[in-house]
């Protein structure tokens, strides 16, 4: 079995649901339960894939995705683990925004790459950034209602350095925004600078809000980065000859723009879907 990691980049905003929840916003987005990170499901992430490759060679489809006649005919040959969150665009004073990330992360996301780009570390509340960051202000940085001490790491310099021509390409606009903070205040960050909307439903007759259809539904913002991974094996299916390469070649050739979770029709969920080079730098894929 072979693995390679994959990034996916919210274009939109993107609403992947657990259900409804006895708390103020009705519609949360999907959670880790031990550690609250935000993620995406293997299961929902396999079904868009599945379905980007409709029109395809059935036999390879089948083989690779499983049947979908005769569950238990075989497996299939593709295992979807979850897509984790790498960095979360969160609001600043300067710059605009920070895409902001934390040593947990990283270290996550490291393990997934298998990369050899180092965490940094963190003291107390602080933060750390590439030099020439536009979200710095006199040695601080401010973020939605936090403010920080910051400062230059080569460390963050290299993660910027592997990231930025996956998440820009072309125009460079993450290494000056990419800041990684302690893992306290990205716990924060990932509870509180979501994007919440307040949807209603209309009464078909009468036009106007139906008596109770009021509820907040919690979406992770655009630019948000998920990392995950997909593990290839053999062909199961008869007379279908697939290697673990051809299986992860087949499932996600390249990069594309898919639509994923809830709310289409509103707009939701329309993000970027690329494979990651082992090692965690584009320059691997030359």
């Amino acid at each position: 079995m072979k693995t390679r990691a994959f990034l996916v980049h919210a274009l939109s905003p993107l609403h992947v649901g657990s259900g409804q929840a006895a708390d103020v916003v009705d519609l949360p987005t999907a959670r880790m339960k031990a550690t609250g990170i935000p993620f995406v499901p293997g299961s929902s992430i396999k079904g868009v894939l599945r379905e980007a490759r409709r029109g395809r060679e059935r036999e390879q489809t089948e083989a690779v995705f499983g049947p979908a006649d005769d569950p238990a005919a075989h497996a299939g040959a593709l295992v979807v683990g979850d897509a984790r969150l790498l960095a979360l665009p969160v609001r600043s004073f300067r710059g605009t925004f920070a895409w902001a990330t934390s040593p947990l992360l990283l270290t996550l996301a490291r393990r997934d790459l298998d990369a050899v780009l180092p965490a940094p570390s963190l003291s107390g509340r602080s933060a750390c950034l590439a030099p020439g960051n536009a979200c710095v202000h006199n040695g601080r940085i401010y973020l939605e209602d936090i403010d920080l001490p910051a400062g230059d790491s080569t460390e963050v310099a290299q993660w910027a350095h592997a990231l930025a021509p996956l998440t820009s390409p072309g125009d460079d606009i993450f290494t000056k925004r990419f800041v990684v903070v302690d893992d306290d205040t990205m716990t924060f960050f990932w509870e509180t600078a979501t994007q919440v909307d307040a949807r209603v439903r209309l009464d078909a007759r009468t036009r106007t809000v139906a008596a109770g259809a009021l509820w907040l539904e919690e979406s992770l913002p655009p630019e948000t980065l998920l990392i995950g991974l997909l593990a290839g094996d053999r062909s199961r299916r008869r007379g279908v000859d697939m290697t673990p390469d051809d299986v992860l070649a087949f499932a996600l050739p390249g990069e594309e723009i898919l639509q994923f979770g809830g709310k289409a029709s509103t707009g939701r969920g329309r993000c970027r879907v690329l494979p990651l080079p082992r090692g965690g730098s584009a320059d691997a894929q030359a």
